[in-house]
């Protein structure tokens, strides 16, 4: 077995690649690994997450496993354990393959004839669901009713603005009642497609089958944005019909909008009180933290690696909904592989530059951090851009110099100067606090209630 560990894993990954067919997977899942040691009979891997690990054990520990012994001759050990692995010290075939990752190429879903018929999508699922402050008690809701239909709250009326995950909810409550009970009718469709097919059953003289489908051939209906039937009174006659002989017959009711009944425009009254004879839920847009862990679920779904500050600078950047973030983080990963350039926050700043509204687009300065780091602590400005170094002013600093990286596009040299250091003490105290965040509970606490504090 040769001494360079360095070229024995060049050879494994080399097996590797050749073994997995999906380019993606060997860039999401292998290139991120670092051989650390070759010891007892054991070869020690680092990966910088959990998921990764994970992922690695469970579907490619035979690959990893047999690509090793084939190159060491050798039936090894694999250890793999957790680290962070800066993107310089990844090599592989002199870095020919060092770009951003792809998003994953939505695999063609096989649906059942059923859920077809439901118009259901597989991807909106509760296990899919980010839950936060803003959305907690609408999914509590969504999630009682999905487990007991017609028992709890009928109907249930679901508002909240655009993109916040109203049609989400609506579609895991179909899928969780067709997973607890597979013989349940259930149909999802839009106002718009209700009235559509109400007109086109009027040309037709086919007004049975259009009463029957939404009518008599259904236990559970779901109808998304119920604000388009304002002022249109042939489809809200139809869908008070409609409403009365389902709810009479025990079937669950589920409406969403972007408001709520008695907001809603040029609605019948008689709709209107129906509409909120059961339970109402809002949904708000997603706070700091949730808009973060929104952000790393559609990482982890698209299996594409980020760098953590990005998910910090987009969370503190974009605030109006999912839709704009899950965009926002689909245009950086694309302009970084279009540009072949390493994912920063100076490129996230270029990327999102003409998405970010004016209103939103005022960029932190350096200056507005040292102040809500120093208040937060119950320092001055002058403390974090002095020379003391005691305990109570040299990690408040550091703080203020990690979030002055990470929510600014700011060089560490004026950084650096802005806090009267060089630029080397900037880049110890960054890398100090993103290495402390991940054990330090207290920190990361301390560190993500400044930055909410700096987003709002």
């Amino acid at each position: 077995m040769r001494d360079n560990l360095k070229d024995i894993w060049q050879d494994v990954l080399r097996i590797i690649e050749d073994e997995i067919m999906a380019p993606v997977s060997f860039k999401t899942w292998f290139l991120p690994i670092k051989p650390e040691q070759i010891s007892d009979q054991t070869l020690q891997l680092s990966v910088p997450n959990k998921m990764i690990r994970d992922i690695i054990e469970q579907k490619y520990m035979d690959l990893l496993r047999n690509s090793v012994a084939h190159v060491t001759k050798q039936d090894l050990k694999l250890d793999i354990i957790i680290g962070d692995i800066p993107d310089s010290e990844l090599s592989f075939e002199e870095k020919k393959n060092k770009e951003v990752v792809k998003p994953k190429k939505s695999a063609q879903t096989t649906e059942n004839n059923d859920n077809q018929a439901s118009c259901l999508n597989p991807k909106y699922t509760f296990d899919t669901f980010v839950i936060g402050n803003s959305n907690r008690f609408a999914h509590a809701a969504c999630l009682a009713v999905a487990d007991s239909p017609n028992e709890t709250y009928n109907p249930l009326f679901i508002y909240g603005g655009v993109g916040l995950g109203k049609n989400h909810l609506m579609h895991a409550i179909g899928h969780e009642i067709r997973r607890n009970n597979k013989n349940a009718r259930v149909v999802y469709v839009s106002s718009e497609k209700f009235m559509n097919e109400m007109i086109h059953s009027i040309q037709n003289n086919a007004n049975e089958a259009f009463r029957e489908k939404y009518r008599k051939n259904v236990d559970v209906i779901l109808i998304d944005d119920i604000q388009f039937i304002a002022g249109k009174e042939s489809t809200q006659q139809e869908l008070f019909h409609t409403f009365n002989e389902l709810k009479d017959s025990n079937k669950q009711i589920i409406l969403s909008s972007d408001r709520p009944p008695n907001e809603i425009p040029t609605l019948e009254d008689r709709l209107r009180t129906r509409f909120a004879s059961g339970l109402i839920a809002d949904i708000e847009a997603p706070d700091y933290e949730t808009r973060v862990a929104i952000l790393k679920k559609k990482a982890e779904a698209d299996q594409i690696i980020v760098p953590n500050d990005i998910f910090l600078y987009i969370a503190t950047k974009i605030k109006s909904n999912i839709r704009e973030l899950e965009g926002a983080l689909i245009r950086v990963m694309a302009y970084a592989r279009l540009t072949d350039e390493e994912i920063t926050v100076e490129l996230a700043t270029e990327a999102l530059k003409d998405l970010v509204s004016e209103s939103r687009n005022r960029e932190l300065s350096i200056e507005l951090i040292q102040e809500v780091v120093a208040n937060y602590y119950n320092l001055t400005v002058d403390d974090l851009k002095g020379q003391r170094r005691t305990r109570n002013i040299a990690l408040p600093r550091q703080v203020a110099m990690y979030l002055s990286r990470t929510l600014t596009p700011t060089s560490l040299p004026k950084i650096g100067q802005e806090f009267n250091k060089d630029h080397t003490t900037v880049m110890h105290a960054y890398t100090k606090i993103n290495d402390a965040i991940e054990s330090d509970a207290a920190l990361k606490n301390t560190v993500n209630n400044i930055t909410k504090k700096l987003s709002n």
